[in-house]
């Protein structure tokens, strides 16, 4: 209904309160406010038709009408506020830009995000679990990821996302392999085979994990295998080869094996070496055998931890370097040094384990020493000693061996110590007598072989006591030193037989004094030869002094050395004969040849003098000869001065004029003159202008 349809009769207060009730209920039901000024609905957009069609036909609009009259008496009646086109002009801003505000929030709210963890899977759609599998994919971990691949996967393969479904387990499937390649870099490759296995296998990425599998496994093996290699060097010592197979895990494709190992091997090789430094000195000195630098290899032996490589090879060494101990103080005992062997039987270590087979040395030593006192007394306390040696013990053989042998010494030391008191008396009956008083010790006993060691003693002394005389009386008459004294000398050390304890004294005396005749008798000869020699026939002083010399006697030796140099002066005369005949030619060739020979006169000869003087005498000859041809043949010129020899008078002119031929003949090149600089003209432009 328009305002001209409403009665007369309604009042103004009547008509707006249907107005204003309409707007409060709007208000209510649309939760905003109406503006005033918006056309109304119902017969109010009729009157609004009328009022068009009464413009379109051009009839004029009245200010003044009655309607217009009547709605200003009713505005009258407003509040004064109401009144204000301020007031009107923010209300018509705000209200539509209000509204349109809500509109757009309403049209670009997003739906709230699904709960995935409350999700009932089995009906949930193909875009939630996408989108709760990229939820759990984005915190990239083993198990999550697993569990996005599992909620997309179940979708039928016709389903619209199919494609982007598999493009996601295709990128989730990688990412758990680079999980796993991390497990496998930090050097955990269980671990990331147990990781890559868990990917499905029926989704296309599977393929990838057999591959990689394989790439990691084959990596894995390549670095222990170098890595053993290495540790196998280190137990041989081979220091070098472990270093190179170390620099080899360098280029590891593992973080795992090319870092943490590789220091690791390093560090364990260098603490190696320094063990096998040890280890190798302690074997020098065990070499030595000596029992210090045996005690101090025990000890360098014992510094190497167990947590070295080493360590099996040092705790093998030890017991070997205490065997060698032991080993040196049973030669020492073997020597009968028991006091000695003992010294070294007590510092062998505990370490060495060796403790049992030490002890049982020393009470078997012990016992010796007893023993070898030489007394009844000693041979009894080395039985009982021997008599302590448990039968459970490796030696308790030995000792029951050794103390049977030592009750049957018993009776032999009794008659050895008899004998020895008589022979102290030092006189032939005394000897004879302690020489039967042994026999008496049978062979088969145990001291048999030191009763036969005193009884040829006591022999040699009566021997010598009765052929000394001889050989005092043969002394005396050789003192004269003439023939007859001599061989009156040797005739009596000769009474002396063979195998007496003076038969080798008297024979040297003889041959000293069969050395004296044979001198006596040869000196006339060899005399005669050397008075030839000086009077210059040497071939009769030769033939002279070769009987002596081929006859072996005394004097065979000097007549040798006076053959010798008379027949080099022979050669020397001989050679000086024919240097002086050569050299008479006068030839290059000639000359060159007479030097030759007339160098080979000893410089001990009284023909030395003269030959150096025609050497000197030749050389200027060659010299002038090569100058001569030079004038017409250089290089003749230079051969012929160039055998010229060396130490003779002309030899610095025959270089200088060979230098001068050969500096002629290759002239050096003139040095060119240097242009001289000329200094640069200054410009007086700049930048070419």
């Amino acid at each position: 209904m328009t305002e001209r349809d409403i009665p007369d009769s309604w009042s103004s207060a009547s008509g707006r309160e249907p107005d204003q009730n309409k707007r409060l209920s709007r208000t209510e039901q649309f939760g905003e406010t109406q503006p005033f000024d918006a056309p109304a609905t119902g017969s109010n957009s009729k009157s609004v038709k009328r009022r068009k069609k009464n413009h379109k036909k051009g009839l004029p609009i009245d200010s003044n009408s009655k309607e217009t009259a009547q709605i200003s008496n009713n505005s009258d009646k407003w509040p004064r506020w109401m009144k204000s086109w301020t007031l009107w002009l923010v209300l018509l801003m705000l209200i539509p830009g209000s509204v349109g505000f809500l509109a757009m929030a309403m049209l670009f709210k997003l739906p709230a995000a699904p709960n995935c963890p409350s999700i009932f899977w089995p009906l949930a759609s193909a875009s939630v679990r996408l989108h709760c599998a990229q939820l759990a994919a984005s915190k990239q971990t083993v198990n999550d990821l697993l569990q996005a691949i599992a909620l997309v996967k179940q979708l039928p393969q016709n389903h619209p996302l199919h494609g982007e479904i598999n493009r996601f387990i295709e990128e989730w499937s990688r990412d758990i392999l680079k999980l796993a390649d991390e497990s496998f870099q930090t050097g955990n490759l269980e671990e990331a085979i147990a990781t890559a296995k868990k990917i499905p296998e029926d989704v296309a990425a599977y393929k990838l994990v057999d591959e990689q599998v394989g790439k990691w496994e084959l990596i894995w093996s390549k670095a222990e295998t170098t890595y053993n290699s290495a540790i196998a060097e280190v137990k041989e010592r081979r220091w070098q080869s472990a270093f190179m197979l170390s620099a080899k895990m360098l280029r590891v494709d593992n973080q795992y094996w090319a870092g943490t190992k590789y220091d690791q091997l390093n560090r364990l090789i260098a603490a190696a070496r320094e063990d096998g430094d040890k280890l190798g000195k302690a074997e020098s000195l065990a070499n030595s055998k000596v029992v210090d630098n045996l005690l101090e290899a025990i000890k360098l032996a014992e510094s190497i931890g167990q947590e070295s490589y080493l360590y099996q090879k040092a705790q093998q060494a030890i017991p070997a370097f205490g065997h060698q101990m032991l080993e040196l103080a049973k030669a020492k005992l073997d020597k009968k040094d028991a006091d000695e062997a003992l010294n070294i039987a007590r510092q062998i270590p505990e370490s060495t384990k060796l403790q049992g087979e030490t002890d049982d040395f020393i009470a078997i030593a012990d016992a010796k020493r007893s023993a070898w006192i030489g007394n009844v007394s000693g041979l009894q306390a080395a039985i009982a000693q021997a008599q302590q040696i448990s039968p459970s013990r490796p030696v308790y053989n030995e000792a029951q061996q050794l103390i049977a042998r030592w009750q049957l010494e018993i009776e032999d030391v009794a008659n050895l110590e008899k004998a020895r008191i008589l022979a102290s008396q030092g006189t032939v009956p005394n000897l004879t007598a302690a020489i039967a008083q042994i026999q008496l010790i049978p062979a088969s006993n145990p001291r048999a072989s030191e009763a036969r060691q005193e009884m040829d003693r006591w022999n040699a002394q009566i021997e010598t006591i009765e052929d000394q005389p001889y050989l005092d009386r043969a002394e005396q008459i050789a003192i004269f030193d003439d023939i007859n004294s001599l061989q009156a000398a040797i005739a009596q050390a000769s009474e002396i037989r063979r195998g007496r304890a003076l038969y080798p004294e008297a024979r040297k005396k003889i041959r000293t004094w069969v050395g004296k005749i044979q001198r006596i008798q040869d000196q006339p000869y060899l005399d005669q030869a050397q008075e030839l020699a000086q009077s210059g026939n040497l071939t009769a002083a030769i033939n002279a002094a070769q009987q002596i010399a081929s006859s072996g006697r005394a004097l065979s030796g000097d007549a040798q050395a006076a053959i010798n140099d008379w027949e080099g002066q022979i050669r020397t005369r001989e050679n000086w004969k024919k240097a002086q005949e050569v050299g008479a030619a006068g030839t290059p060739e000639a000359l060159v040849e007479a030097i030759r020979l007339a160098d080979r006169v000893s410089n001990n000869s009284i023909l030395r003098m003269d030959a150096n003087q025609a050497i000197d005498q030749w050389s200027q000859q060659l010299l002038e000869i090569a100058r001569s041809q030079g004038q017409s043949d250089i290089a003749r010129g230079i051969d012929i001065a160039k055998s010229i020899p060396r130490g003779s008078a002309a030899y610095s002119a025959a270089q200088e004029q060979i230098k001068a031929w050969q500096d002629f003949l290759n002239p050096q090149p003139k040095p060119q003159p240097q242009p001289e600089s000329l200094p640069f003209p200054q410009s007086t432009t700049t930048n070419g202008q």
